[in-house]
């Protein structure tokens, strides 16, 4: 009987050491895992840095894009609101131009037009200043004597002798 104790023996120690075997293989793949486990985590966050870059550069150009679309938008709604504004502002100053000439106003060109011969007859009376001194001498004398009359004799009529008459 000694042989099937010896046998038992024998078979309960390879169950203890295929038991410790397993255990420190355990504790071995823990103590790897927790080796190479800071070394995959540093890995991941790594690469989870290039990968926000990456993510981060195309959103920017994305956003680039966007802006210089907006941007275009906005000039040619600027340029077409621009144009819509001039067209009535056109219309608004034919119609106010309308309206003055109705109403027997001159228009900028007329009242330039009396400046210019204005300023022309000015320039004509400063070279002949004798004969004009003259005229307005004459001129005055003629409005000094009709303004001192009475009313009355301004309503009177003049008549002609029968001798006046050409004949």
């Amino acid at each position: 009987m000694a042989t099937q104790d010896d046998d038992g023996n024998k078979g309960s120690d390879r169950i203890k050491d295929s038991a410790q075997q397993i255990w420190l293989a355990g504790l071995g793949a823990f103590a790897k895992m927790q080796q190479e486990g800071s070394k995959a985590f540093e890995a991941l966050v790594k690469d989870g840095a290039g990968l926000q870059k990456k993510t981060q550069q195309a959103a920017e150009e994305t956003l680039a894009q966007a802006q210089t679309r907006m941007a275009g938008f906005a000039s040619e709604f600027g340029t077409k609101a621009a144009g819509q504004w001039g067209k009535l502002e056109n219309i608004f100053e034919e119609r106010v131009a309308r309206a003055l000439e109705k109403l027997g106003i001159p228009s900028a060109a007329e009242h330039a037009a009396l400046q210019a011969r204005v300023a022309a007859l000015e320039a004509e009376l400063q070279r002949r200043p004798e004969k004009s001194t003259a005229t307005a001498r004459t001129a005055s004398r003629k409005t000094a004597g009709r303004s001192a009359a009475p009313a009355t004799a301004a309503k009177k009529t003049v008549r002609r002798s029968s001798s006046t008459k050409p004949g």
